[in-house]
Order: C-alpha cells, then structure tokens, then sequence
C-alpha cells in the first residue's frame, strides 16, 4: 500500500514527529528507526515494522522484501522533520517496541546497566555486548531512553540482535545469583585488579553511571567488584570503554 504525503502541517507528520520524544513513545509503544544500514537490519530481524517512510527522491534496495509493509513517500522537507540527523538519508521505519520472551537465565551472560545517562554510551554498550556474544542486556532506573533515536543509532542495529531488558537491579542481581550466576561490579574502592580474575561463566557484568559509578547498595550485592589499573594521569575510563575491556576478559 502506497500513500503520498507532501506537507509538513500534514496531521500524520506530527504524529510521526511526536515519536522523536520519549512521551510520545511509551504512549503509542512504537518508535523510530531512520537510515538504510538500521532499517536494513530491522527487517533481517523479528522487529515488527509498521511502516517505511521513504524521501520520493530516493529508491529502496531491490534487495529488500518489504511489498508487505505499507509505504509513504514524502518530500526531503517532511523527512528533515521527523529526522533525530542533521543529514538523514531519506529513509525512516516506524516499528513496535520490542518484547522479548525469557532467556535460560542460569546460563546466561549478561550486561547489567546502572543509571547510565548519556545514549551514545547506552548504545555503545550494546553493541559491544552484542559482538561479544553476551546473551542480553539489562538497563536499570535511570538510564536513557532504550528507544531514543541516538541511542538506536549507537548500537548500530545490535538492538534488533540480542534481548534488551529494563527493571530493578537490585531484583534481577537477587535472581541472576539464585541461578549461579556470577555478578561481577565495578568499583575501585574495596574492588581487585580484573586481570586477577579468572573468565568463569555463566557472569553478569554490572557498570554504573558516568559521574559516581555503580550505587553502593548494588555493589554490596555482587560476587566481586573490580576495577582496570589506570596508567597515566586520566581520572578515570569513557564507561562504555571500560564495559569492553571487562567483558571481552570476562568472556576469556
């Protein structure tokens, strides 16, 4: 099904420009995917997409199977408008938030988040769990936006690759070690060089905000806390870069 929409007062834009912002997509349950590499992997995945939305100026790969999914043309000036880039490639999905089922937690390697703030670490990490064959992903209270629009470009389609989960961590710390599983913090205070630490799985890695780090309650809860030897004089490692390092040694 083919639509065409040409101006930006259209009531259907707004409701698109509305899912830019988390309000708008927590009440709907959808959100935004914009640029071919991401809307590429949406449909390799099991990502229900509601809609493409395509700049009339551009063509969809002859690669791609989408003659089931409804689509609207629109000009360059509509896509600038629902567009989260300063130079959008002219393509944008709209799709439903993903549910994932329950995992195999006792044997499962997990990233856990604490209050991450900024989404282009959100994402980061995601990736970079995803590369390292985590099998899912929890974020915390406080950390952004799953579905805002950095964050989904961040992980550079590893969120349609591995579960990602919200909740209280104190809850999912208490039920991943009623599993067997390894929780592992990351601290510097009371915390042991990770190089000292054997790769052992199944493991949870928990990582914390920016500024103060993993909250002390969460970290009182852990098998063991750990931290990476700084050399030379920086305060301290990009959070997102510190989840690298420990996963890939964790990993072994």
């Amino acid at each position: 099904m083919l639509k065409r929409i040409q101006s930006t007062k259209n009531p259907q834009v707004k409701e698109w420009k509305k899912l830019l912002t988390k309000k708008g997509r927590e009440k709907t349950g959808l959100f935004l995917i914009e640029g071919f590499h991401l809307v590429e992997e949406a449909l390799k995945s099991d990502v229900h997409i509601v809609e493409l939305i395509v700049d009339e100026g551009k063509e969809i790969p002859s690669s791609w199977n989408v003659d089931h999914i409804p689509m609207t043309f629109v000009t360059e000036e509509i896509i600038q408008a629902i567009s989260d880039t300063e130079a959008p490639q002219g393509i944008v999905a709209v799709c439903k938030q993903l549910v994932h089922k329950p995992i195999n937690w006792n044997r499962a390697n997990v990233l856990m988040i604490d209050a991450v703030q900024d989404p282009g670490n959100i994402g980061t990490m995601i990736r970079t769990a995803d590369a390292v064959g985590m099998d899912a992903v929890i974020l915390g209270e406080g950390c952004a936006d799953l579905y805002n629009p950095k964050v989904i470009r961040a992980t550079q389609g590893s969120l349609f690759h591995l579960p990602v989960f919200k909740g209280n961590l104190q809850e999912w710390i208490e039920q991943l070690k009623s599993q067997n599983v390894s929780i592992y913090g990351t601290s510097l205070e009371n915390g042991e060089d990770y190089r000292n630490v054997p790769p052992m799985e199944p493991f949870a890695l928990l990582v914390g905000n920016e500024g103060s780090g993993v909250r002390k309650e969460l970290l009182d809860m852990t098998t063991k806390n750990l931290y990476i030897p700084i050399y030379g004089r920086a305060e301290s490692l990009n959070v997102a870069v510190a989840t690298g390092i420990l996963l890939y040694h964790l990993r072994g």
